[in-house]
């Protein structure tokens, strides 16, 4: 066997925090350091920030100190492309040393092609991962693996496609972060909320529709999206607090990749709050779920379900999570295999895992 790959975690938040202790009990892994942008987290004991034991391993918020370790990559669990200026910065500085990276930020990178990254998010990585020799793979939140690997992977069984449909479908009613400015939820109906934008919601969320294009050979006529509010006639608590009657608590949208002047390649979110909201629209066979729909030679259907059945009370949404930050993780011997630059989902061979059984 060959020596455990030596990474450096940039990230202790929600994911960051739950992948660590994965990391640390990893045979094919050596955590060798993590670094925090939080000042309150900086000096203090990475086993503490991640609510478990002390593991003797100090956070730290200086760059070089990390860079300084030589490790084989940087897993960069950081914020969103909301914060896309630190992300670079962050990113840019391993590449910059010869470090390759593996990150679930900055979700528009699933596919760096895609003409809606501005180049003042693209140059600056493409700029540095010459200067090092690095690359930079990037698995995105979605967890973008679900809506472009899943289906792939899939359409490599058919003969025909007449239509590739992958769907979120997610209850938000434990979910803390952001979803009035971005989506709207728990806001009034006549509220327009970022994504609704197809410009931004095909930048944000749609990488991989160009990505599947190109996979397939196929030529894009356009990016269009579709989007649906549904308002909630009463009272719904959330670990947020309470969505009143009358405010958003279902958000519904798809981003269409037009072939043919028809909607082929179709990414579709259904997001509600509790599961009584929105009854009429889709669901799985089980909450929370990932499915990919093919119409086709053979039509087929796939349902992914990500769970904890260790006792530890985890939700869906936080399995889904880990199950990404692990995608980005079990990527580091496959990336550091690649020449220099850019990787996405087509580059990368079968992942299976490596060191998972024991």
């Amino acid at each position: 066997m060959s020596a455990p790959k030596r990474v450096v975690v940039w990230g202790t938040g929600f994911v960051g925090k739950m992948v660590i202790p994965e990391i640390l009990k990893h045979p094919r892994f050596e955590l060798v350091g993590v670094g925090v942008s939080d000042p309150a987290k900086v000096g203090r004991d990475v086993g503490e920030i991640c609510g478990i034991d002390p593991v003797g391993l100090t956070a730290t918020d200086d760059i070089d100190a990390l860079i300084a370790l030589a490790p084989d990559a940087l897993v960069h669990y950081g914020p969103t492309a909301a914060k896309a200026d630190v992300n670079i910065a962050q990113m840019g500085a391993f590449l910059r040393a010869g470090i390759d990276v593996c990150s679930t930020a900055m979700t528009p990178w699933v596919w760096p092609h895609m003409s809606q990254n501005p180049p003042s998010w693209i140059d600056p990585i493409t700029e540095a991962c010459k200067e090092g020799g690095a690359s930079c793979f990037t698995t995105g939140i979605d967890p973008g693996f679900a809506n472009d690997l899943f289906p792939m992977t899939l359409m490599g069984l058919c003969s025909e496609v007449r239509q590739v449909r992958a769907l979120e479908i997610l209850d938000y009613v434990s979910y803390e972060g952001d979803y009035e400015v971005e989506m709207g939820i728990g806001m009034p109906p006549d509220y327009v909320p970022m994504l609704e934008h197809t410009e931004i919601l095909a930048m944000s969320w749609g990488g991989t529709v160009p990505m599947m294009a190109h996979a397939l050979g196929v030529e894009l006529e356009a990016i269009t999206s579709t989007w649906e509010k549904w308002v909630t006639p009463t009272a719904i608590t959330t670990a947020k607090g309470t969505i009143e009657p009358g405010n958003v608590a279902a958000i519904r949208f798809t981003i269409n990749g037009i072939v043919d002047g028809k909607a082929r390649i179709c990414l579709e979110h259904v997001n509600r709050v509790g599961q009584d909201a929105a009854p009429d629209w889709p669901r799985g066979n089980d909450n929370d779920v990932y499915r990919v729909v093919i119409d086709g030679t053979p039509s087929i259907t796939q349902e992914t379900a990500f769970r904890f059945t260790d006792g530890s009370g985890r939700d869906a949404a936080a399995a889904g999570c880990l199950a990404t930050g692990l995608r980005a993780l079990n990527a580091v011997p496959y990336v550091n295999e690649l020449p220099a630059g850019w990787v996405t989902a087509l580059d990368l061979p079968l992942i299976p895992g490596v060191g998972t059984v024991r």
